[in-house]
C-alpha cells in the first residue's frame, strides 16, 4: 500500500520560509514520480513541482520557480519542499502526490496517490 505523509505547515509571514516533508512508503522510488501540489481555498489546484529520482528531473510551477526547491533522501524516504520568500498568495493545503512512472510528471490531477495535505498559510 502506497502512504505518503506531509508535514512541516505553518503560519509565517511574508517572506519567511518553511520545509515541508513527505515520508513514502510501500513504493520504489526509482519508479515513481513524487510532486507537491497545492490548493487554495475557491481555487484549482496547481502543480508547484515534481521530481523524478530515476531521470534525475525536477520541475516548478510558473509561480514558484527560484524561490522553491525540491529535493530527496532516498535513505530516509522523504521528498521535501524548500520554500523561501514566501508570499500571501502561497497560502494552501500542500499535498504530496505520486505517480507511477514519468510520462504524466505535470499531469497534476491525474497523479494516483495522494497524501492528507499540511496547511501553509502566509501572512502579509
Amino acid at each position: 500500500e502506497v502512504r505518503l505523509v506531509e508535514s512541516g505547515g505553518g503560519l509565517v509571514q511574508a517572506g519567511e520560509s518553511l520545509r515541508l516533508s513527505c515520508v513514502y512508503s510501500g513504493l520504489a522510488f526509482d519508479d515513481y514520480v513524487i510532486a507537491w501540489i497545492r490548493q487554495a481555498p475557491g481555487k484549482e489546484r496547481e502543480g508547484v513541482s515534481a521530481i523524478s529520482s530515476r531521470h534525475g528531473t525536477t520541475v516548478y510551477g510558473d509561480s514558484v520557480k527560484g524561490r522553491f526547491t525540491i529535493s530527496s533522501d532516498n535513505a530516509k524516504n522523504t521528498v521535501y519542499l524548500e520554500m523561501n520568500s514566501l508570499k500571501p498568495e502561497d497560502t494552501a493545503v500542500y499535498y504530496c502526490a505520486a505517480e507511477y512512472g514519468i510520462s504524466a510528471m505535470t499531469l497534476w490531477d491525474e497523479y494516483d496517490y495522494w497524501g492528507q495535505g499540511t496547511q501553509v498559510t502566509v501572512s502579509s
